[in-house]
């Protein structure tokens, strides 16, 4: 029996300002049900999370949702997943989605989607994990992230390795071709 492939996606709690982002968070909640993937994500209903979260549920996709308790509120805990993890923090419910997952993607979004990308590159980048991180560069979103690696290694603040840490994809198809190659 092939092993159940779970897909963490770190992502806006808020819409963005253009409709790509939604469209995009769409499409890879249906593409992850499409594939016989589990979604794990922040267990928001709102902005990109929600979007996700509720397209893959639609398509028939197993999910996982962790929520750190002081955000119940705030994201609107999604309360009808597979699974839902609440945790003590912030800290936790990173580890929580890391230690469930196969790949990491990351779209648009904030701090806290930055927070994320940085915590899990860091770890790759010290040899704590080999899994695969994927940007999700919808409309060239980020670009200026991507830049400011180059810059972080052209100034000798890291290894020229940190670029291929992660790898940039502009649409969703191409990420789901991505994923299905690294999960094969």
């Amino acid at each position: 029996m092939t092993p159940l492939r779970s897909i963490c996606v770190f992502c806006g709690s808020r819409p963005g300002l253009s409709p790509s982002y939604a469209q995009s968070a769409r499409s890879l909640g249906q593409g992850i049900a499409d594939h016989g993937w589990r979604l794990v994500y922040g267990a928001g209903d709102v902005g990109l999370m929600g979007e996700v979260a509720r397209a893959a549920l639609t398509a028939g996709a197993r999910t996982m949702g962790v929520i750190p308790t002081h955000l119940m509120g705030m994201e609107k805990g999604k309360r009808d997943l597979g699974q839902l993890v609440i945790t003590e923090d912030m800290h936790e419910r990173k580890k929580v989605m890391f230690m469930n997952s196969d790949a990491i993607v990351v779209l648009p979004g904030g701090a806290g989607s930055l927070d994320e990308f940085f915590e899990v590159l860091t770890w790759r980048q010290i040899g704590l994990h080999t899994k695969p991180i994927f940007l999700l560069d919808t409309d060239g979103y980020w670009q200026p992230l991507i830049q400011l690696m180059n810059h972080v290694v052209a100034q000798g603040f890291a290894e020229e390795s940190l670029r291929s840490s992660y790898i940039s994809v502009p649409d969703v198809p191409g990420l789901l071709a991505h994923l299905e190659n690294h999960l094969s």
